[in-house]
């Protein structure tokens, strides 16, 4: 029991060190490709995805939780906030979509994730800052998820495949990502 306890704390910690090197990456990347503030291609979130799918339903929220935490602690309330309120949703979000009565397909999980972070965010930037603003940004957002989902789901669908079947031994009963 308590070794298993360790290895999942181990594994949770390896889990957000990755998810803040991709989310560096991202943030390096983003002047690189010209992207609009407040875009960013989502790398983070794939290891959040990757919990859902392998490892449990808490660890996969604990990462939301300290992605959050990071941003708060290293770039401030706002960024904290809208980091928060984007995940959860985000995560909620897929949550659902793994316990639909039907299987969905990749793509639609993946996209269905990065609009449910935009909304989550906007629904946060509209609280903070006013809600006309947000709403102006929201059109630019959405179709941003939309790319962005499909950029994801490709990223995911080749890491995904590519991993050892140890690995992928304990996938959640769902026909996401298969082989």
């Amino acid at each position: 029991m308590r070794n298993s306890r360790a290895k999942e704390v181990a594994l949770t910690g390896m889990l957000f060190a990755l998810a803040i090197a991709l989310s560096w990456l991202e943030s390096c990347l983003a002047p690189i490709l010209g992207l609009i503030p407040a875009l960013k291609l989502g790398l983070s979130n794939i290891v959040v995805m990757y919990a859902l799918l392998f490892l449990r339903t808490r660890t996969a929220f604990m990462l939301v939780l300290l992605k959050a935490l990071f941003a708060f602690l290293t770039r401030g309330v706002t960024a904290g906030i809208l980091s928060a309120c984007g995940g959860v949703l985000s995560f909620l979000v897929l949550w659902s979509l793994l316990h639909f009565p039907f299987t969905v397909s990749d793509y639609i999980f993946c996209v269905c994730g990065a609009l449910a972070h935009n909304v989550g965010q906007l629904a946060a930037a509209s609280f903070i800052l006013s809600s006309a603003m947000a709403l102006a940004y929201a059109p630019v957002l959405l179709v941003a998820g939309i790319v962005v989902g499909g950029i994801s789901c490709l990223l995911t669908r080749a890491l995904f495949t590519s991993l050892p079947k140890e690995i992928t031994q304990h996938r959640r009963k769902n026909n996401l990502f298969q082989k």
